[in-house]
């Protein structure tokens, strides 16, 4: 019943107040953590122990990469020579990792076009700012007011990356499988 207590304790300390308290460190026999319970050993260290990956701004990029291979196998597709493979091959493969990474991109990302409108049509620019509207074709130097949509373009309304799985590297797109027989 006493260890019932103490996992009780010790969970709403962690919920609660994000450390175990100075009696469950006591009753758990554990060291608090400003003091070093071997100095020799922290002055040693281990060969395993490697320092936690550092996050990157293009952590984000590499975490979507993964999760379009972990659904659809789109590296795996992308990587692969289909030179040899008929037509009719490719477009069977292609079939299915569209649907899988279709999937999984409207999971992670909220699409919304750039411009709601139908293409081949009038469109006015909402906005003379490149990374909104590429004005193509035959471009005076003062761009117009509008023109013939060509693409609606594509803008994120929201992301919902997960987070990454502590310690990971966000490098490591997708882990080597190897089956054990």
């Amino acid at each position: 019943m006493n260890r019932i207590v103490l996992a009780f304790r010790c969970f709403f300390n962690i919920l609660f107040r994000g450390e175990l308290s100075p009696s469950a460190l006591t009753a758990l026999r554990l060291p608090r953590r400003d003091t070093p319970s071997k100095p020799a050993a922290a002055a040693k260290p281990s060969a395993a122990a490697t320092p936690p990956p550092v996050a990157r701004t293009s952590d984000g990029a590499l975490q979507l990469l993964g999760i379009l291979q972990r659904e659809g196998r789109l590296i795996d597709f992308l990587m692969e020579d289909i030179a040899s493979y008929s037509d009719d091959q490719v477009g069977a493969a292609v079939r299915d990792i569209h649907g899988q990474c279709r999937e999984a991109l409207t999971r992670v990302v909220s699409l919304e076009p750039v411009i709601d409108g139908v293409e081949g049509t009038f469109a006015k620019a909402p906005s003379k700012n490149p990374s909104v509207v590429r004005f193509v074709g035959n471009v005076p130097a003062k761009p117009p007011e509008g023109g013939t949509l060509r693409h609606k373009g594509w803008r994120a309304a929201k992301v919902n990356l997960p987070a990454p799985p502590a310690g990971q590297d966000a490098a490591n797109i997708a882990p080597a499988e190897i089956e054990i027989e």
